[in-house]
């Protein structure tokens, strides 16, 4: 059913405000995907932040003109599936990725994150950058390690100079 100009304002003044949001976006082909397992990436992409919709490529060409993804401009054709990430730039890219592993017929186009396009061949570049708890934990790790270390290595010449002095 066509849209009239009303409802076309409305869906690009909701969408150009989670536009404004996103951290990133990935673009994908759901062709083929059954409505259950549409059903339930949408009830993941509540749970990790992710924003997903069908929206008419025009439509989407005027939401992401002068933006962040304005590169975008040239991969919307046919049917596509996008999804805003809202709290974690690699939410949508991981959550897509790991749909696609039980639904072949899910293909992931491209991505783009900082201004720059991600072919869908390197969305594991996106997708595995770790949350901020895991960034967090990655460092408080190194910190741990190198302070044990140092302190070895002190034990370790203090052991040595008291060898030489004795």
């Amino acid at each position: 059913m066509p849209l009239n100009i009303k409802e076309k304002k409305m869906i690009v003044a909701k969408l150009s405000k989670i536009n404004q949001k996103a951290l990133s976006v990935v673009i994908a082909n759901a062709c083929g995907v059954s409505v259950n397992n549409i059903t339930q990436l949408r009830k993941n992409s509540r749970e990790n932040n992710v924003f997903i919709g069908v929206v008419r490529n025009k439509l989407l060409k005027l939401i992401i003109k002068n933006s962040n993804f304005e590169c975008l401009q040239n991969q919307l054709n046919g049917p596509i599936l996008i999804g805003y990430s809202l709290k974690h730039p690699g939410a949508a890219a991981r959550l897509f990725k790991n749909f696609s592993k039980t639904n072949t017929n899910f293909k992931i186009k491209i991505a783009s994150f900082n201004g720059k396009l991600i072919d869908a061949k390197d969305i594991d570049k996106l997708a595995k950058l770790p949350t901020y708890k895991e960034a967090l934990s990655l460092m408080l790790a190194i910190i741990k390690e190198s302070a044990i270390g140092k302190f070895i290595k002190i034990l370790v010449v203090i052991k040595n100079t008291k060898k030489i002095n004795l």
